[in-house]
């Protein structure tokens, strides 16, 4: 079944953060997006210009809508609105027909413009929203603001703790489990993007976390899924308005961010670098990978599926020359354990590349050679990217 994911949260009427962002994130994820709205407001990449909260009693009537028809697998809550929707909503979502899905709570205070979107009293009442939580998402702000790490764990909920207000070229996220395990955790470190169009990067986050709940996978690798989504998002962002600018959340696609095989790249050999080059360009492919000096060049179509050119001899045979086929999966190394554990026999097993890619290798029955593989945003924007 498809999962269905309530969304809890304000409305951004430039398109870049809030409900808007979510129900984007959802849908590239697979899910199913419904929304409870509570506040409207007018926001463009410069400000939120106005807030209009919605009456606490109509935030309750969406819930209500869509948990009596449609049903609910997981809830994302962003901006609330008002101490008085925290506590009713809080209240709601323990209700029996909703303690089943999981809750993945986003402390909305400040908007990436500097706008505040929560006053002191709202903030006082997340706490009821604490209690009922499966995850909060705070940033280091936000956290502050919360009481700090012992503070918020204490509502005995799981804690992503996201470090893109810290300081360094790197961005490190950590989770915090709910198990009784502190101060034992999962820690991410990864380069830090360099773009003004951060909008809606912790609505994203939370969404994509709360898409993965819903599709039953486990807290620790929805959020690293969650984290790619967002990454990714940010690398194709489209650049549009004066300000903190909106994600690309419509760019990913094709990215291997689900367990099952993504068929996304195609290695073909070619004898001509620069002809082969031109032949693609020409086809209306764009070049994002340029290396002469190893007689390689990477190509991306409109849908995000990538092929390559690599200066080879023909194929002859089951050598190491002609076409590879690749194969991409967000959980690898179990997928290739799955398959050797029912008789497929690799000619490499999953091993990290110096391009940034983990691979395994075979060939088929006939001799066609297969890569499984998982690169994230390496294999569109490695560093080296175009």
């Amino acid at each position: 079944m498809t999962a269905r994911i309530l969304i809890v949260a304000g409305s951004d009427s430039g398109g870049g953060a809030g409900i808007q962002a979510d129900i984007k994130t959802v849908t590239m994820l697979g899910g199913h997006a419904m929304t409870a709205i509570t506040a409207i407001t007018a926001q463009n990449t410069l400000g939120v210009q106005g807030v209009h909260a919605v009456p606490t009693a109509m935030v309750l009537a969406q819930i209500d809508s869509v948990a009596a028809d449609i049903g609910v697998d997981a809830v994302k809550i962003g901006m609330i609105g008002s101490a008085e929707t925290a506590a009713a909503v809080a209240e709601r979502l323990s209700r029996p027909d909703l303690t089943q899905a999981a809750v993945v709570f986003d402390p909305v205070m400040v908007a990436t413009s500097g706008s505040v979107l929560a006053d002191a009293d709202t903030i006082a009442a997340f706490r009821t929203l604490l209690d009922r939580a499966t995850v909060v998402t705070p940033n280091l702000p936000e956290l502050a603001a919360l009481g700090g790490l012992e503070a918020v764990l204490a509502h005995g909920c799981a804690l992503l703790e996201k470090g893109g207000h810290g300081e360094g070229e790197a961005v490190v996220d950590r989770l915090w489990p709910n198990d009784g395990s502190q101060p034992v955790y999962t820690e991410w470190e990864a380069p830090r993007i360099d773009t003004p169009h951060t909008h809606g990067t912790g609505c994203t986050l939370a969404s994509a976390i709360a898409c993965g709940l819903a599709q039953g996978m486990p807290l620790e690798p929805a959020t690293a899924r969650a984290r790619d989504f967002v990454r990714l998002a940010l690398m194709g962002a489209p650049g549009l308005g004066r300000g903190h600018g909106p994600m690309g959340q419509q760019t990913v696609r094709n990215d291997g961010l689900f367990t099952g095989p993504a068929l996304n790249q195609i290695t073909l050999p070619a004898s001509d670098y620069a002809a082969s080059v031109a032949f693609y360009k020409q086809m209306g492919l764009t070049q994002i990978v340029d290396s002469p000096g190893n007689g390689y060049a990477r190509f991306e179509a409109v849908n995000g599926v990538t092929l390559s050119i690599h200066l080879s001899p023909p194929a002859s045979g089951r050598g190491e020359e002609g076409v590879t086929t690749y194969l991409e999966s967000g959980a690898l190394d179990a997928w290739v354990a799955w398959l050797a554990r029912r008789g497929v026999r690799f000619d490499q097993m999953p091993k990290d590349e110096e391009w940034g890619w983990r691979e395994a290798r075979l060939t088929d029955p006939f001799g066609n050679r297969l890569c499984l593989y998982q690169a994230g945003e390496y294999r569109r924007y490695p560093p080296w990217r175009i």
